[in-house]
């Protein structure tokens, strides 16, 4: 398509019309654009010839119809070229005869349309059934003989890839989406790619008497031509990719906002919606059977155990914030719902200054003030009640002040009651009042308590509400009368005998006092409760997430059942404690490094570690060790962090089944332990049992003997985690560290198993393997032994971690199972929807059910690094825009990695969830995704749930994910799947498979191609003569300067920037998205998304031509070291270093000779990008290296670069110590590769010869002559020096050790050679000089 589009809308703009249709209407250039029909053919036949040299191994005598089928497919294809041959010289011939378009000429090209016509039969066919496309499906899921005679032509019969046609609408939504692309790609095409090249090409077509800089082998300016196109049609054919990032990016948007997307990103539009928040909860989390007679107390109970529970366990809010967060029960006989304080902030504040200056208004006009914010309205009646509730509760019943107090409380209940309140009282004396009240309140709050204090602030209470609260002041004797004033004045001052304050263990009341507190005081400061940024995130997504469309819950005991698998092999479990304490050569250790980066989790984190009994801070590295391992291990990628995580799903099943039965008393007791529970260790990890497990209890309820242990039960039959550790046997028998910290995990989980291979020696050289599932038995105490199954042989096949999973896969149970990898977490409040999404295997999307069920990352690491955050803001837009444009419309979506849920059942029947062949399924994860696409499945994307993932973090961590990820891609295209994928998809679905997979790495590729085709081009221009001849032509500059722009944009990363700005925008806001942005440009992270497309364009590349792709383990800690030379070197200097040290020897050739850097405007619009890249690929890996620049470090790493460069080791000297042996393992993919790999790479290597034949007729020895032997000569000097280099190492293998002399004997010949040689071109050089002046 994009061949016959470039050939037309060449034969268009040759005419240099201002518009295509008015060229079109000349009948001369319709023929000429017939001419595509000779491409397409000739295309077609090349795709015969192809197709049987690829295929021609799997003909067989049984399979030899595919041998006749490929054999008919190339005659088929050759006889149509001759065809359009014939039909095109006779529409010629007729129009020279008649010397016009004559009505022959004209019945001759309808000739030609008709052949046309039978020879586009087949696709109009394919139209057709794309249109219907049930019928296609029909036929190819039916297996009746004529239907396979009939599709025999087009494809061979295969069990796989039948019947992948969606239904019509999704047909349509992602044709329409494919046909804009299109659309707006081939108009910019034509209008900015195509028609300015027009002009300069017919200039350098005409240029006539070339003077020829050298010995000139194309005196034809057509290959100058070529020269000048092949930038242009490089990118011309991947600038797609461009067009399908813009317009997914704004489709992706679209989706998600009528998905209702981002429609709470902060905590104060949850605040806006938090009157909704029960009924959200209510409606999404709660079992059908539950809505019809729901009751109010469940609300709080989710609020309850989410913010409560798991916010402050994780360390990420503080003990004060959990107070101000929470949806607390009614006491005190407070009137109104019970807000949470963050939704109450400065509310109480602005009810008083309005009442102020309403003071001489109506109650009525004031009270609609007041409750026209429903927030408002209930602080100050909250603010009231628990007033009036705290005086009573301080002061003693039966004394003659409660008495007074009472009254005073009547008046006011009275004059609110008739609504004469601002008749009766002066609002401007209530600041005085909430001044006073603020005080006593936090009298109250202080440890070590002051009666004293407390009376004298309640006299002074009294005293404004008897002086200056009322407006008709009263005597004494009137406020005797009315019960406001002591009856016997002389007994002492009000409220001295009066005042018992409740004991310090009351811990209901002064959290009540606390709350009052807030309620009084609370400014706009409350708007960021919390402090933490991601206990806001995860508020917010929460929140934002049950007003998301999601399926009704049902009961736990009828959802379906699931397992989660984690594949491990040798990774961190937990820090240790020399891990943590252990400092880097700049004295920086793991904990120090993490105290800094999560400042305030380590604050909540001590300030727990004191709530729970730890006295000074030393206890940390003895009693509370434990937990300071655990924290630290949280906030690392370890595989206790993902184990607590996955196991949020057991916690969440236990309570989401005692709601589901649980009577009210059962609510109502289970609420009051829930707040206990806080002030016990709330660490799972850090006790035998989870205290939660302990929270959901029926012991006061009449029927807990019946229910007793229902929790557990539902919820271990519902769930299941799986970690395969393959090496926990030889582990275990090693005594190593990660055997202890497992079992330790699998004693505290109850639901946690553990899979590993167990290797048993039965002769001897004979071993059994087996798969083996244990847990740990809490009543045995003890890990036991739950299944072995025997295995036919060693397990490690293929590829390490998809074997791994498959071995695994037996011992999972449910009609589900989750992926989860190593790195990742999730979180209690996503785990509650978790039977929402199973659910979505009983819809249908499209005409299918899904197979596999596409859930939502939060990349974990972007506060680690600037690095952290490139990676994770890229991650995250293709984690969520990415794949919910995959999915809808488009369709495509494949499976790229954990945590996606498979249908268990049906991926068990179609080969499992793992592929291992060894390299070529190096990337396992999409593989599973091809295999469901293939056989019929459909995979989903869901964003209202959500799991945690940790990324790499540094550089060469990234680099090494970046190639290994490009080198799988590199392998999928020789792989069987991709290659049925695109011929069973249809041709729009096809478009989305192989931009969204290994399109986008090949395109990546053609960018760098593009740099090496401009750069090469020009400065064979510039060397041969050519550039200074068509200088005056500034149009061949102006065009290439507006081609190479789209080139930077892909080499910027700006077409990767544009879907992370989308969805931003979508979720964070237009303006935090445009700041962040240009924060993440200010720190450099252009120059990351360059550096990683040369990462994977090389490795690529490399893997196309030779293959070889490798598992690269690129390690999950924290990058707080600096990095050596010799390492950065050994790891970048083929994939960039080289070349972009070529590049610049380019970009500085042309500069010193091209006639076009005079003009240095010129230059730098041409070159500017090329520059960029030259001057990323070099300085970013010290750019983003820690202490890069330091000149200490600096000195360091150059003497450890050159004792590695000449390091005189054994020959098992490893990479690390030797240049010589990391030479050799560089280049070993040469000698794996194929016949056509390395033919490619002499091809490639051939372009330094060049180079060499450009320069030696510039270096001004040749005196002005242009002829071949100049070239030859510089070949004579090459060999004359390399044989005198090889004299030299003779001898000196030879005869340096025993017979010196020799050696010393050939070296000075050699000198003397030397001098000899110079002092001839010496002196033919000054006589040819000589001979010249005279002569002129």
């Amino acid at each position: 398509m994009l061949v016959l589009f470039l050939q037309a809308a060449i034969i268009v703009a040759w005419e240099e019309k201002t518009y295509p249709w008015q060229a079109l209407g000349d009948r001369t250039v319709q023929v000429r654009v017939l001419t595509i029909f000779f491409t397409w053919s000739g295309l077609r036949f090349l795709k015969s010839l192809l197709d049987a040299a690829m295929q021609f191994k799997l003909v067989s005598r049984e399979t030899k119809m595919l041998g006749v089928r490929m054999v008919l497919k190339c005659i088929v294809a050759a006889a149509w070229l001759g065809v359009f041959g014939v039909f095109y010289g006779r529409i010629w011939e007729q129009r020279n005869r008649d010397r016009r378009w004559t009505k022959a000429a004209n019945d001759r090209v309808l000739n030609f349309l008709e052949a046309v016509f039978v020879f586009i039969l087949p696709e109009l066919l394919a139209v057709g059934l794309f249109i219907i496309p049930w019928i296609r499906n029909f036929v190819e899921n039916t297996n009746w003989r004529i239907f396979y005679m009939l599709s025999w032509w087009f494809q061979s019969r295969s069990f796989v890839g039948r019947g992948l046609r969606e239904g019509l609408l999704d047909n349509i939504k992602y044709s329409l989406f494919w046909i804009l692309v299109l659309a707006t790609k081939f108009c910019f095409s034509y209008f900015l790619q195509i028609k300015p090249m027009i002009a300069p090409t017919k200039a350098m077509l005409d240029l006539k008497n070339v003077e020829y800089e050298w010995f000139e082998f194309f005196h034809s300016n057509r290959f100058s031509a070529g020269i000048l196109w092949i930038p242009v049609v490089l990118i011309y054919l991947m600038d797609i990719q461009i067009w399908y990032s813009i317009y997914s990016s704004f489709v992706g948007a679209a989706v998600g906002l009528f998905a209702h997307l981002g429609e709470i990103r902060n905590m104060q539009q949850l605040k806006l919606r938090f009157q909704f928040f029960a009924s959200a909860i209510q409606f999404n989390l709660m079992p059908e059977e539950q809505l019809l007679n729901a009751r109010g107390t469940l609300k709080s109970k989710f609020k309850d155990a989410i913010h409560r529970l798991k916010l402050r366990e994780e360390d990420i809010i503080s003990d004060r914030e959990v107070e101000l967060l929470e949806l607390p029960q009614n006491s005190w006989n407070v009137r109104v719902i019970r807000w949470p304080c963050f939704l109450l902030c400065n509310e109480l504040l602005l009810a008083l200054s309005q009442a102020k200056e309403l003071v001489n208004d109506t109650d009525k006009r004031l009270n609609k003030k007041i409750c026209s914010n429903e927030y408002r309205r209930c602080a100050v009646i909250e603010a009231y009640d628990s007033v009036k509730h705290l005086l009573f509760e301080i002061i003693k019943p039966n004394s003659e002040e409660h008495s007074i107090v009472a009254v005073l409380f009547q008046e006011i209940d009275h004059s609110l009651e008739i609504e004469k309140f601002t008749k009766t009282f002066k609002t401007t004396a209530l600041p005085q009042l909430h001044s006073k009240l603020i005080k006593l309140v936090e009298l109250l709050n202080k440890t070590v308590k002051d009666s004293n204090q407390v009376v004298n602030t309640l006299q002074a209470l009294y005293e404004i509400a008897i002086r200056d609260l009322f407006k008709d002041r009263r005597n004494p004797k009137q406020l005797e009368d009315d019960g406001l004033a002591p009856r016997n004045p002389s007994s002492g001052l009000p409220f001295q005998n009066a005042v018992q304050l409740p004991d310090t263990s009351n811990e209901n009341f002064y959290r009540q006092v606390r709350r009052l507190h807030t309620i009084l005081t609370s400014r706009d400061s409350m708007q960021n409760i919390p402090i933490n940024l991601e206990a806001r995130r995860r508020i917010a997504f929460f929140s934002n997430s049950l007003f998301m469309n999601m399926p009704h819950a049902p009961q736990v005991e009828k959802m379906m059942a699931f397992s989660v698998l984690t594949p491990y092999y040798s990774e961190d479990v937990s820090y240790s404690k020399e891990q943590l304490r252990t400092e880097n050569e700049d004295g920086v250790s793991t904990l120090y490094y993490l105290q800094t980066i999560y400042d305030d989790e380590w604050k909540n984190f001590v300030e727990r570690m004191r709530r729970e009994g730890m006295m000074k801070d030393s206890d940390m590295w003895t009693d509370k060790l434990r937990d300071l391992r655990m924290w630290a291990s949280y906030r690392g990628q370890t595989l206790s962090r993902t184990v607590r995580g996955m196991m949020y799903y057991y916690r969440a099943l236990k309570m989401l089944t005692f709601l589901d039965s649980a009577s009210e008393m059962d609510i109502r007791e289970g609420s009051r332990e829930l707040v206990s529970v806080r002030q016990d260790n709330l660490d799972s990890f850090n006790s035998e049992r989870s205290p939660y497990s302990k929270s959901l209890s029926r012991a006061s309820s009449s029927v807990s003997l019946l229910f007793k242990g229902h929790e557990y039960g539902t919820a271990i039959m519902k769930f299941t985690y799986v970690v395969a550790c393959q090496i926990y046997g030889t582990q275990k028998a090693k005594k190593d560290p990660h055997a202890e910290e497992i079992l330790y995990l699998m004693k505290n989980n109850e639901a946690l198993r553990v899979a590993y291979v167990d290797e048993k020696t039965t002769g001897r050289d004979e071993q059994d393997y087996f798969s083996v599932l244990v847990k740990y038995d809490q009543q045995l105490e003890k890990e036991v032994e739950i299944y072995r199954v025997k295995l036919p042989g060693p397990l490690k096949l293929g590829e390490g971690k998809p074997e791994n999973q498959n071995h695994a896969i037996i011992f999972t149970r449910g009609d589900a199972v989750q992926t989860i990898d190593m790195n990742q977490d999730n979180y209690f409040e996503e785990a509650l929807k978790m039977r929402n999404l199973l659910e979505e295997y009983r819809h249908y999307y499209g005409i299918r059910k899904p197979t596999i069920l596409g859930v939502r990352e939060h990349i974990f690491t972007g506060s680690v690094s600037s690095l952290a955050w490139f990676m994770s803001a890229q991650e995250t837009s293709f984690v969520t825009l990415g794949q919910r444009v995959l999915a809808n419309p488009l369709k495509v979506r494949m499976h790229y990695g954990h945590p996606d849920v498979f249908d268990r059942f049906w991926f068990l029947t179609r080969g499992g969830i793992s592929k291992a062949s060894r390299v070529i399924n190096i990337s396992e994860d999409i593989f599973a995704g091809f295999n469901c696409t293939l056989r019929g499945g459909n995979v989903t994307h869901h964003e209202y749930i959500q799991v945690g993932k940790g990324r790499d973090v540094g550089l060469n961590q990234v680099s090494m994910f970046e190639a290994k990820v490009a080198s799988g891609n590199g392998e999928q295209i020789l792989s069987r799947d991709v290659y049925r994928l695109g011929h069973r998809l249809d041709f729009f679905r096809m478009l989305s498979f192989f931009y969204t997979t290994v399109g986008f790495f090949f395109n990546t590729m053609m960018v760098v191609l593009t740099v090496y085709a401009f750069l090469w081009g020009r400065l064979y221009l510039a060397l041969s003569g050519i550039e200074k001849s068509m200088e005056s032509n500034s149009n061949n500059n102006k065009a290439l300067g507006t081609i190479l722009n789209q080139q930077f944009i892909i080499q910027l990363g700006i077409f990767t920037a544009l879907p992370m700005i989308i969805e931003n925008s979508l979720e964070h806001g237009f303006l935090q998205a445009i700041w962040d942005f240009l924060t993440m440009q200010l720190q450099l992270s252009s120059v990351f998304y360059t550096f990683s497309m040369g990462t994977r364009s090389h490795f690529f590349g490399r893997t196309i031509l030779h293959g070889g792709a490798k598992y690269r383990a690129t390690g999950r800690g924290f990058v707080v070291e600096h990095k050596c030379f010799a390492e950065i070197y050994r790891l970048f200097s083929r994939s960039h270093f080289v070349k972009a040290i070529e590049l610049g020897l380019i970009l500085v050739i042309y500069a010193t000779h091209s006639p076009v850097a005079s003009d240095t405007f010129v230059y730098i619009a041409l070159t500017i990008t090329s520059w960029f890249l030259v001057a990323s690929w070099v300085l970013a890996p010290f750019m983003f290296n820690p202490s890069g620049f330091d000149w200490l470090k600096t000195v360091y790493d150059f003497d450890d670069f050159m004792n590695w460069i000449w390091y005189n080791g054994s020959v098992f000297a490893k990479a690390e110590q030797s240049w010589e042996r990391w030479w050799y393992e560089e280049h070993d993919h040469l000698k794996v590769t194929g016949i056509w790999g390395k033919f490619s790479e002499i091809i490639l290597d051939f372009r330094f010869f060049f180079f060499q034949y450009g320069i030696v007729y510039q270096l001004g020895i040749s005196a002005g002559n242009h002829s071949l032997a100049v070239y030859a000569l510089s070949w004579i000097y090459v060999v004359v020096v390399s044989g005198i280099y090889v004299v030299v190492v003779y001898a000196r293998n030879k005869y340096s050790a025993k017979e010196h002399i020799y050696y010393r004997l050939v070296q000075f010949l050699v000198i003397i050679l030397a001098i000899l040689v110079i002092t001839v071109a010496i002196f033919y050089h000054l006589e040819w000089c000589c001979c010249g002046g005279s002569s002129v």
